[in-house]
């Protein structure tokens, strides 16, 4: 009792003074009356909360507790139905956020494009009721692990079980729950299901090492770029364990409440496993909401609420000028959702080219105050973030703490302090206190720090003058379970930020104009489709192809597995790029060197043996792949071992070869997923079922074998995986250790195979045998690489600046990717990528002048030897040594990095707003 009198008093100070009362230690109640007198109840069983908190940790307690009445609440409103007008919800809602005086309103806008991105929602899995979803405490969704892993989630990052609170060992994941499923009548795959899996075994074994994860799979669908080599990672250095098995039911241990599972194994075995815990990867799905957008727009969506697009053009919707991104258009992962909106930006900004920048408005700023010679005055400000530092850091500590500090003339806390409200705050204190410098104590600078030195230009302070603590990452987040010590190192990371603030600087940026122009290099499907788009967005593009010849592998494909032409849709666009007043094409011709910056680069070239030069603001590479020629599987050796390309040909061009053939046998994985180059070429699995169904239509009696290790149609391509299984085309798994045999005899070619579901070896003898090879980088991709100062990735292709928050950037700035130079991947999705580069290539071009300097390397001439060092080691090739015999950085071109001036044997060189003395200070206050 004395625990729970303890836990009362600390969630009454953290919940305002409810009225708690403490029942037995396992749980306590409280009782709260409302606006009518009608008694609210609620309770919360500390055996639900994480270990740290059932030892005695009642700051967790108290932050547990409070979820659970937020949430109470939140149920009880939305049980309400007509509000009711309590205003309960404004009192319980932390950020103030809820107006009840507010009402609904209509607005006209005037638009020349519409971009709809109404999302998705995940897969109901209570619909799934042989899973227990709903009446199984252990079972739960794989968004609601995601939470349980989250630092921030209800159990503080600590893995457990909602049942008992105990760490589970054995966790299982249940994937194709809800897709997958014509049951459901969701027939499709949701893309992102099997890694997002692979992803939560690996981080619940980092969070409780004796996790045993074990993942049931139908096919492993790691296409997207990486993947594959984090499935292999995960297998052999992480210990998840893969079982290929439809799992049809979970049953529950009444007693235990211990999971059951019974499968047949990969050796025909049945087998029952418990677990403690199950995760259902359900599937994705459009947003209950967008078949009712689709309707006001005009839109058309298919049977499952996806929206229908014209052929090839996936940002693109039924309707002109309305295009389309995300999920909405099909299931996808966050870097290809990313990819496509920024398509879908390019694809709106083609039809307002001529209205851009008419209603730009720009922000003014009164001039900057003078604070050299000024001693510091620095105000500091501590952020609550509702409870996500406040429920662990005791702010009001800290800021009493900062308070003492050198320099600090005036402090704070605040609820959160990238409200509105706290910006025009701190904006009044800054002129009213006479602050010169300014540190604020929160959460992450990669999304906040732009916002508090805008907040420093308005109140005329120079935006460098900022330092930030990142207290929420740093301290709230990883030591939820030691609120003391969290608020002493919350201490030291401001005392750490204010003594750095104290010898800040001011520093300014120089304005230069654009280039509005664009290099484009790679006349395929992709370099085409970005040229015409940037030609259309109003500026004139360049475009560079090696060969003679535009449309790269595409002149290869005559039709999509959808049927759409590729020759007929390659014509046309090539007939659009070359008839454009803005587009200069140049073919035969080389690219030999590039020099400048962001905004600025001249390019020279050798075309048909005669040099030339362009200037350019963007450079944009797309310069394709190319179809791997197989050395095995006796290729070449026999005129009926083809590649899938050439069949695709046969098929297209000479179609009688294939009405009397009585079989054709397609091997997947040629030169892919191999040791040598272990990954995913992501378009076999789709090109092998286009083919098949091909083959079939022209002759349904051809038998047609497909061997296989994972059938990769992800998203609606697997609707046509299942229809070439209902047209006869037999599917057969082989395990990599025992490949496909090809030999030849008596000047036939013959396949041995091991068929894994039978258990029995199989001989073949087909009149064609199809190689799905691998697509490989381009022959000059290196070279180019090495031109352009550009990196590539383990496989040969262009590597992005991040394969999430910038897939279609280099990190060298002003310079963008799309198409098979950056990997493996569909003519859709290079079309989309295309789009996504030019939009991109376009935030620059569409500025008249662009701001450099602040943040990069200066160099002292005096110290300077010119030792060439700096020269060395800078990725960027950025130093020169001038014509005075030093060390010169353009500031235009220097990306910050600091490799020079952590390089310098002499010293020379600081980066601005990250000098020496500024970081001595820094660690020496540590």
């Amino acid at each position: 009792m004395e625990s729970g009198k303890k836990a009362a008093e600390s969630i009454r100070r953290y919940l305002n003074g409810v009225d708690l009362k403490a029942g037995r230690e396992e749980d306590w109640s409280y009782e709260k009356p409302s606006t009518e007198g009608v008694v609210k109840k609620a309770r919360l069983s500390i055996t639900k909360l994480p270990p740290a908190a059932r030892e005695g940790n009642f700051q967790e307690v108290a932050q547990g507790f409070q979820e659970a009445t937020a949430l109470t609440e939140a149920e009880r409103c939305l049980e309400c139905g007509i509000c009711s007008e309590c205003y309960q919800c404004v009192k319980v809602c932390l950020a103030k956020a809820i107006d009840h005086t507010m009402t609904g309103r209509d607005l006209t806008l005037e638009v020349g494009a519409v971009v709809a991105c109404p999302g998705f929602e995940i897969f109901d899995a209570r619909l799934k009721e042989e899973y227990g979803y709903g009446r199984y405490p252990n079972v739960l969704t794989s968004l609601e692990f995601e939470r349980v892993l989250s630092a921030s989630g209800p159990f503080g990052g600590h893995v457990q079980r909602p049942s008992d609170g105990r760490e589970p060992r054995k966790v299982a994941w249940i994937q194709c729950v809800g897709s997958r499923d014509a049951s459901l009548h969701r027939e499709y795959c949701s893309y992102v299901c099997c890694m997002y899996a692979t992803k939560q075994a690996i981080i619940a074994r980092e969070h409780v090492a004796a996790v045993e994860p074990t993942i049931f799979f139908i096919d492993i669908r790691a296409q997207g770029k990486g993947f594959d080599r984090y499935y292999e990672r995960a297998k052999n250095e992480h210990g998840v364990r893969y079982i290929r098995s439809l799992i049809s039911r979970v049953a529950q241990d009444p007693r235990t409440q211990d999971l059951q599972i019974s499968y047949i194994d990969e050796d025909d075995q049945f087998q029952t496993e418990t677990f403690d815990l199950v995760i259902l990867s359900v599937g994705l799905q459009p947003h209950a909401a967008s078949r009712e957008l689709a309707d006001i727009l005009g839109i058309e969506t298919d049977r499952f609420g996806f929206c229908e697009y014209p052929p090839l053009d996936t940002v693109g919707t039924s309707r002109p000028g309305i295009f389309t991104g995300g999920v909405f258009q099909n299931p996808k992962d966050i870097p290809e959702t990313v990819t496509q909106a920024s398509g879908a930006a390019a694809a709106a900004g083609a039809i307002l080219s001529e209205a851009r920048g008419t209603r730009i408005r720009e922000q003014t700023f009164p001039e900057e105050r003078p604070v050299q010679g000024e001693e510091p005055r620095i105000g500091v400000f501590i952020c609550h973030c509702g409870i996500n530092i406040a429920g662990i850091v005791d702010v009001e500590a800290v800021s009493a703490y900062a308070r003492t500090l050198p320099g600090v003339v005036y402090t704070d806390h605040l609820l959160f302090t990238c409200s509105t409200d706290s910006q025009v705050t701190m904006l009044n204190l800054i002129r009213d206190q006479g602050l010169n410098r300014v540190v604020v104590a929160s959460c992450s600078p990669r999304t906040h720090e732009g916002l508090f030195r805008n907040t420093l230009r308005q109140a005329g302070l120079n935006k460098y003058l900022f330092e930030m603590a990142n207290i929420r990452d740093q301290c709230s987040w990883v030591h939820q379970a030691d609120p003391g010590r969290a608020t002493e190192k919350a201490k030291d990371l401001v005392r750490m930020a204010v003594a750095r603030a104290r010898l800040l600087d001011p520093l300014y940026e120089i304005p230069f104009e654009v280039d509005q122009r664009a290099l484009v290099l790679g006349g395929g499907l992709s370099g085409l489709t970005a040229a015409l788009n940037l030609a259309e967005q109003g500026f004139e593009t360049f475009l560079i192809e090696r060969s003679g010849e535009l449309g790269g592998m595409a002149r290869r494909i005559y039709r999509t597995i959808e049927g759409v032409d590729v020759q007929d849709y390659l014509q046309r666009l090539i007939s659009q790029v070359k008839s454009h007043p803005r587009v200069r094409l140049f073919t035969e011709t080389e690219l030999l060197e590039t020099t400048g910056h962001v905004g600025r680069f001249t390019s020279v070239f050798s075309s048909r043996g005669e040099k030339g030069s362009v200037d350019h603001g963007v450079l944009l590479v797309a310069t394709g792949g190319s179809e791997y020629k197989p050395g095995e599987y006796a290729y070449g050796r026999h005129p009926g071992i083809l590649t899938q390309l050439e069949l695709e040909d046969v098929l297209y061009r000479d179609p009688q070869k294939i009405r009397e053939v009585r079989q054709v046998v397609m091997i997947q994985c040629v030169g892919s997923r191999e040791e040598d180059h272990p990954y995913c070429s992501r378009v076999c699995c789709s090109t092998a079922v286009a083919n098949a169904l091909k083959i079939k239509a022209i002759n349904p009696r051809t038998e047609v074998i497909v061997l296989y290790r994972d059938i990769r149609t992800y998203a609606r391509k697997e609707l046509y995986y299942k229809q070439a299984r209902e047209a006869g085309v037999r599917f057969i798994r082989f395990d990599p250790e025992k490949k496909p045999e090809v030999e030849i005899a008596d000047g036939r070619p013959g396949v041995t195979v091991f068929d894994q579901n039978l258990k029995a070896g199989l001989r073949l003898q087909p009149d064609f045998i199809a190689l799905s090879a691998a697509i490989r980088p381009a022959e000059g991709s290196k070279p180019l690489a090495q031109l352009l100062k550009l990196p590539l990735d383990a496989d040969g292709f262009f590597l992005e600046a991040h394969i999430k928050l910038r897939p279609l950037d280099f990190a060298n700035a002003g310079m963008f990717l799309c198409g098979l130079g950056h990997g493996p991947k569909s003519i859709e999705e290079s079309l989309a990528q295309a789009k996504g580069a030019a939009a991109r290539a376009a935030t620059i071009l569409s500025q008249k002048l662009i701001y450099v300097g602040g943040p990069v390397a200066v160099v002292n001439e005096d110290l300077c030897v010119a030792c060439l060092t700096c020269v060395r080691v800078c990725p960027f090739n950025v130093p020169r040594i001038n014509e005075r015999h030093f060390a010169q950085v353009d500031p235009a071109a220097c990306q910050g990095c600091g490799n020079c001036a952590s390089a310098c044997p002499q010293g020379a060189i600081q980066v601005g707003h990250f000098q020496d003395d500024q970081y001595v200070a820094l660690v020496e206050a540590c």
